[in-house]
């Protein structure tokens, strides 16, 4: 039975994207090995925010995201997309996956098909569309995410590790989701493939206004591209705040095993030391800029 839809924040009159109310899971219940992986998690996704989960292995933050389209059903609880609660008997949870796309960690193992175009237009295809309107959405989300077209007639086990990271965040962008959610979407990488495509995604953001979450491990990726961050501990929520407020709880942070950016402690040592930084600059650019001003 459904229970009552989120109410405060609509009320005011902002759409959510996404709320999560009271959502408890158990892995393995009724067994000796059951274990609670989320622990009473109550949030809400505003349409258009970026949106970064951290916490150590095992925290639950994929956990977590894999409820957000339905993959993984709540124990107790309750999740609404647009105001409809995604567990109710008659709703369309195929339609929810179009809507709220997934990426998995090394999502390049979900690459299959023969050459690089063809694998992003299976999600499209899936729904149904004409031919015309599926390869004008691959073509336009291999272009969003600066795939060159001489690559499309490629097979996808030919690509670079990035490439393919590319390809498989196309292939859900195809789909043409409200909500994009990237768990490690970076693992693995150099750290020049990391930066071109959480750049990449970065950008997305901004022209779309596509609501993002990043589920990462990274302290500096966290800090340069989101503009909130939820810190998950033995499946609860430990705080939910801008990355400014987030990261001044460092000490905290270091306790489950977390940290912050190392601007942040470069920051601290020179305020330490005597130069009247403001210590809650979280970027490179803010820092050096902040050190700028503290010399001159």
């Amino acid at each position: 039975m459904s229970g009552p839809g989120p109410r405060a924040s609509r009320e005011k009159g902002e759409k959510m994207a996404l709320t999560v109310e009271h959502v408890n899971y158990i892995y393995d219940p009724d067994t000796p090995q059951a274990r609670k992986a989320l622990d009473d998690i109550s949030l809400t996704i505003p349409e258009g925010q970026f949106i970064g989960i951290i916490g150590h292995t095992g925290s639950g933050k994929s956990t977590l995201v894999q409820h957000l389209n339905g993959l993984i059903k709540a124990t107790e609880g309750h999740i609404y997309y647009n105001g409809q609660d995604i567990d109710a008997k008659d709703y369309d949870k195929k339609e929810l996956r179009s809507r709220v796309g997934l990426v998995f960690q090394y999502p390049e193992h979900q690459l299959f098909e023969v050459d690089v175009f063809s694998d992003v237009c299976f999600g499209p295809k899936n729904l149904g569309l004409d031919k015309e309107e599926v390869e004008r959405r691959a073509g336009e989300a291999l272009e969003r995410v600066g795939v060159p077209s001489e690559l499309y007639t490629q097979s996808p086990f030919e690509l670079s590790g990035g490439q393919k990271r590319r390809v498989a965040i196309a292939g859900v962008l195809a789909m043409q989701p409200e909500i994009l959610i990237l768990d490690e979407p970076t693992a693995g990488l150099d750290p020049k493939g990391r930066r071109e495509i959480l750049d990449q995604i970065k950008q997305l953001q901004i022209q779309t206004h596509m609501t993002i979450l990043l589920v990462s491990h990274s302290m500096e990726d966290v800090a340069e591209y989101v503009d909130r961050i939820i810190v998950m501990n033995q499946g609860k929520i430990l705080y939910d705040d801008i990355p400014q407020k987030i990261f001044k709880r460092y000490r905290e942070l270091e306790e489950i095993g977390l940290g912050a950016p190392q601007v942040t402690y470069i920051l601290q040592t020179l305020k330490k030391s005597g130069l009247p930084v403001d210590t809650e600059a979280t970027t490179v650019q803010e820092a050096a800029d902040e050190i700028m001003r503290a010399l001159y």
